[in-house]
């Protein structure tokens, strides 16, 4: 694979620096390396390639998962504390509600590019573990056309296309792909509508794209599901139906313009609409009132009530099984624009990179939520018409509608000094402000008005031990605004769902994030057009303030807490062997990630909880879902000049329940996974591939919480008690396809 040697500086284009100069740990992924072992695939190359980096599935869908970096996460789903900062072309790509990352709007095959940095103040709001970088192609950087068409296990139908082209100083580029999959679990159903293409100028001192992305996507995650049942049935989902829809439109443009030898200005301008629906089955939260009496209760003597007031009849009598459906929309108008001016100018006569800039990143958000009594199908445990809101008189559940406007304002930069030849100097700092405004358009609990403000230094250098030795170490700290799910749902009194509605509560804390990390990398040549980089890293991240989403003993129900320090801390190692045959790469990770602060959290779903449901978190117990070790190890050789064969190795070890927080009772037992490539060029112009995940066959599990086995009939299982649930992995799956260039 070609080699990156620079990396960007700040968020927005044309502001790379020299990667060796970062005082931090950096990685980059080009095109060619998400299409090193098939259809190019950014989650599957984090998950193979990237170091400290390891994905779950706790929704259920390989499309949305959950995407850690050295214990610092960021996810599709809602209430998931976002610490990872995520652009694409320049502009936010978390969206503003809630600052999460939905993965499946992303076309892969247009991907150009992608950097993955530590934590940095300059990358703003979330970059509390570090940020990902993505930068699209266009007809300036892909010449020509190419179509993918590849299928396989569960169901798997796709294609996707791409062509771009260059003439004088403008430029064209599109691409596009569909996908769908039934999956390898009931109810697992996904299709995915994507698009991209970009306009481009440029002339000698100036270039400017307007790019457009949209995309269309039905992911069904059927979730985790109690132990007991996935080994009655593997392919089981535990209450259903669990259904996210996505109607996505970016409009993005950008530019750089040299206005001298050593001066640059880098703008963006974006505007981008996210209509989202999501579908929760769970079992019902009111039941017949069993007095003799026609209707259903939320308690003993409390007739539930819908829309008006009215009592909801027990409608499929008083020995029928009742469920719930929690739906919820959300419209979000996102916009904003960041400018940067880029130096190069020597300082007092020593090289010198400059960096500053200011942004602004806005939203205007419509939710709306409601819940449903239901009909419940007991074989498939899914939710069945017919159906009623519940509007309680209590308000602790009922329809809501709010309108969220955000801002997002912020002023950064970042200066790269070469003291020395060998000693380089980074110094950088962001000041972000964020208002948020939340007006209920249906009562006037959830409205008011909260805002943030915090300025962020970081600092470093690096020494050049030996032309090809470096040695770096920095400070730096960075920061998240509480998001408006989490403002709204932080009363352990009045506890909401995720999927559904929020209540009226008082401000969190932001959480703000030290980093300290050191390091050593390097390259060599052990001999003849043979190449091998390696690196050696050391981080420490202590965050005051942190976040958490805890049960309540309402069902289907949390709240969010702040849980004073966390502490996520650990090594890399790593090294990367390239030659005209092989390529091979070994990356092994360490993190230790603990609760620094104790606490009370409540799980009433775990077995190890006391009378009342919680749970006593103190100082040392391990974060959930977090393997304290990661190894990858992956091998890519070319046979004959047109057969290429290649494995890459996973393995993770175990980790905490989420409910656990206490360490009370057993891990998530780690796992190993086998995936074997392999491609043959019949032409120049044709290539065909095929790939087996998970070569051996294993069951593991990437994710585990704790559920009631006694809210919904469990026919498989009639007498199920263990809580204890999990997300199982995909099992063996062959996929192959064809590629043709043009």
């Amino acid at each position: 694979m070609p080699e990156v040697n620079v990396i960007g500086a700040a968020p927005l284009l044309g502001s790379g620096v020299d990667r060796t100069k970062v005082p931090a740990q950096n990685q980059v992924f080009t095109s060619q390396d998400l299409s090193l072992t098939g259809p190019p695939a950014l989650l599957q190359t984090l998950e193979e390639q990237a170091q400290g980096v390891h994905l779950n599935t706790a929704a259920g869908n390989p499309f949305q998962p959950n995407v850690f970096y050295h214990g610092f996460e960021t996810s599709p789903l809602q209430g998931t504390p976002a610490g990872l900062a995520v652009y694409v072309n320049g502009a936010r790509f978390n969206n503003p509600f809630g600052d999460t990352v939905n993965w499946d709007l992303i076309p892969n095959i247009a991907i150009d590019q992608v950097n993955l940095v530590g934590a940095n103040p300059v990358f703003g709001l979330n970059a509390l573990g570090g940020a990902l970088s993505v930068q699209m192609k266009n007809g300036f950087t892909y010449h020509g056309g190419e179509l993918d068409v590849f299928g396989g296990s569960f169901g798997q139908v796709a294609g996707e296309f791409q062509y771009g082209r260059q003439s004088g100083n403008v430029a064209a580029y599109v691409a596009a792909s569909g996908l769908h999959e039934n999956g390898w679990r009931d109810f697992q159903q996904s299709g995915l509508k994507q698009f991209y293409g970009d306009l481009g100028w440029r002339s000698d001192r100036a270039e400017i794209h307007l790019n457009i992305d949209a995309a269309q996507t039905s992911l069904n995650g059927p979730g985790t599901v109690p132990v007991q049942l996935l080994e009655a049935n593997p392919r089981a989902q535990f209450t259903g139906p669990n259904l996210v829809n996505n109607n996505y439109f970016r409009l993005n443009l950008n530019g750089n313009v040299q206005i001298s030898d050593t001066t640059s200005l880098q703008a963006v301008v974006y505007y981008d609409n996210l209509n989202q629906r999501v579908l929760n089955g769970n079992g019902s939260p009111i039941s017949p009132c069993g007095d003799g009496s026609p209707f259903l209760c939320q308690s003993p003597g409390a007739v539930a009530t819908t829309l008006g007031g009215g009592a909801i009849p027990a409608f499929l009598g008083v020995d029928g099984v009742y469920g719930s459906v929690a739906e919820q929309t959300t419209n979000t108008n996102g916009y904003g624009t960041s400018f940067q001016v880029t130096n190069t100018s020597p300082v007092f006569g020593l090289p010198n990179h400059f960096v500053a800039g200011l942004s602004f990143d806005g939203a205007d958000t419509i939710f709306s939520a409601n819940t449903r009594v239901t009909g419940f199908d007991v074989p498939s445990r899914n939710s069945v018409p017919p159906e009623i809101v519940i509007d309680l008189a209590d308000g602790s559940i009922a329809p809501v509608r709010a309108a969220i406007t955000d801002g997002y304002y912020s002023a950064y930069l970042t200066d790269t000094l070469n003291l020395t030849p060998k000693l380089s100097a980074t110094l950088s700092g962001r000041f972000n402000y964020e208002q948020i405004d939340i007006k209920d358009l249906e009562t006037t609990a959830l409205t008011g008005n909260h805002y943030y403000d915090h300025f962020n230094p970081g600092v470093g250098l690096t020494y050049k031990l030996l032309p090809s030795i470096s040695l770096y170490g920095g400070y730096s700290v960075s920061n998240r605004a509480p998001t408006p799910a989490e403002l709204t749902c932080s009363n352990p009194a009045a506890p909401c769902s995720l999927a559904n509605f929020f209540t009226g509560d008082p401000d969190l804390k932001q959480p703000v994030a030290h980093t300290f990390e050191i390091g050593l990398r390097g390259q060599m040549t052990p001999y003849d057009n043979a190449r091998l980089s390696w690196n050696v890293s050391g981080f420490r991240t202590n965050v005051d303030d942190d976040i958490i989403f805890t049960q309540s003993v309402i069902l289907g129900t949390g709240f969010f807490q702040n849980v004073g320090s966390t502490r996520r801390q650990g090594v890399d190692i790593g090294a990367r062997l390239t030659t005209p045959r092989w390529l091979a790469w070994f990356d092994y990770s360490y993190t230790d990630a603990t609760f620094q602060s104790g606490f009370i959290a409540s799980s009433p779903n775990n077995p190890a909880a006391d009378a009342n449901g919680d749970i006593a978190v103190i100082p040392g117990d391990k974060l959930p879902g977090i393997p304290a070790n990661l190894l990858k190890i992956g091998a890519q050789y070319k046979v004959t000049d047109k057969w290429t064969v290649g494995a890459v190795g996973i393995a993770a070890s175990g980790q905490y329940l989420f409910g656990d927080e206490a360490n009370l009772t057993k891990q998530l037992s780690g796992y190993f996974l086998l995936n074997l490539n392999t491609n043959f060029q019949i032409t120049p112009a044709v290539q065909v591939f095929a790939l087996i995940q998970n070569a051996l066959n294993q069951r593991y599990y990437t994710y585990g919480t704790f559920s009631p086995t006694t809210s919904v009939p469990i026919v498989q299982v009639p007498n199920a008690t263990n809580t204890r649930s999990y997300n199982i992995g995909a099992p063996i799956g062959a996929f192959g396809g064809l590629k043709i260039t043009f």
